[in-house]
């Protein structure tokens, strides 16, 4: 039988990053492909207590259907405790749990955006919410980064083209793929452009808990003065993943609508893991915990940077990440940089995602791919960046 698609998902391809993730498997493939935290950073232990004490003192709430919204000790905690960072403001914003931080992605396109509107997004940005606003069949339109951020100049030329943009979507800390930090100062004028040219902003921010240097940079959604800023949060990076726990704060307006787009998804976010999170955060020293995965993101990224520097051709550059999971190297201009990446996992069994997978379209010229330092051992960061090292100098001197 011949199958008939509809339009909203047709043009959808498989992650670029899942089929890189394919060559894992094979015996002696090193992988800097993938996204996940670290395995020494799970707290197994005090999860499987937590959960065993979820289980005997409060088993039916845990199993039984929720409320759209999440579970309310949960958001009352996290509202608190976003309050203090100027993430959460009681008269004007609502907090939502959601099935991981994606979902916020998801629900605020659902929500905002009509097929052929424009929402505007970093270039890289990342692909799993690339995915998710191509699936509205918007005019996903991708602005080039810099050192400080996303091109101001260059978003004002796409908001004065386009005005239909409904929504710009930020990474501002330690963006995935790149590494990159928005600035303070570009943060204003990112937020400032988008008051000018009256649309909201999506903060997208999994990795913000996980600065490793640096000083701490106050989010948008802190200078959120008039209700366009939608903040999304996550525990993956920070607890498990695996739980699907994430939350997004907006106008309470805004929140409403998403919730009632929610319920036709997914009803709820699963109860047992919104428990484990709400009393993981109030049983265990939460900002200790949170000390502790820097160091270890600390301790990797700078592992990965020493390596790199030891055996990379001096022709490639990369980002030095101040937080979070991942850097972005860059070849010379000009180069086949999916030939690469290809070489790469197939003659030296080394796994790096291209940087096409995280643009607008995969037919966009870019010459940079990939690292993840978090997943792999300390001993596969130093095997890994020599092998990888020598294929750059084999390639480029």
């Amino acid at each position: 039988m011949n199958y008939t698609f509809s339009e909203k998902v047709s043009h959808l391809q498989a992650s670029a990053i899942r089929e890189i993730l394919k060559f894992t498997s094979v015996p002696g493939v090193i992988s800097f492909a993938a996204g996940n935290p670290a395995p020494e950073a799970f707290p197994v232990e005090m999860i499987q207590k937590i959960t065993a004490d979820i289980l005997a003192d409060d088993p039916i709430t845990a199993l039984q259907y929720g409320i759209t919204e999440g579970y309310a000790p949960l958001r009352d905690l996290l509202k608190e405790r976003m309050a203090k960072s100027g993430c959460f403001q009681a008269e004007n914003d609502e907090l939502m749990i959601t099935s991981g931080a994606q979902q916020v992605m998801e629900l605020a396109c659902k929500s905002l955006c009509d097929p052929g509107d424009t929402l505007i997004c970093e270039a890289p940005s990342f692909i799993g919410s690339l995915n998710a606003f191509k699936s509205y069949n918007v005019n996903l339109v991708g602005i080039p980064l810099d050192d400080d951020g996303m091109d101001p100049a260059l978003l004002e030329e796409a908001l004065k083209a386009n005005r239909n943009t409904k929504l710009i979507y930020l990474i501002p800390n330690f963006q995935n793929p790149s590494g990159k930090t928005t600035t303070l100062a570009r943060r204003k004028e990112l937020y400032a452009l988008a008051q000018k040219y009256h649309t909201c902003i999506i903060e997208d921010n999994p990795y913000g808990d996980l600065r490793f240097a640096g000083e701490n940079i106050p989010s948008i959604k802190s200078m959120d003065t008039d209700g366009r800023v939608i903040y999304a949060g996550t525990f993956s990076k920070v607890l498990s993943p695996g739980i699907r726990v994430g939350y997004g704060i907006a106008p309470k307006e805004i929140i409403q609508k998403m919730i009632v787009c929610k319920q036709v998804s997914d009803v709820h976010t699963n109860n047992l893991g919104q428990m484990l999170a709400y009393r993981f955060m109030k049983e265990v020293d939460f900002d200790a915990h949170l000390a502790g995965l820097r160091a270890i993101y600390r301790q990797k990224a700078g592992r990965m940077i020493s390596g790199m520097e030891q055996s990379f051709s001096e022709r490639i550059t990369f980002t030095r990440p101040e937080g979070g999971l991942f850097l972005w190297c860059t070849l010379p201009e000009g180069s086949d940089m999916a030939g690469f990446c290809k070489r790469a996992v197939a003659e030296y069994k080394i796994a790096v995602v291209p940087g096409n997978a995280f643009m607008v379209s995969e037919d966009d010229v870019t010459f940079s791919f990939r690292l993840n330092y978090s997943t792999p051992t300390d001993e596969e960061i130093d095997k890994g960046t020599e092998i990888l090292g020598s294929l750059t100098k084999e390639m480029f001197g």
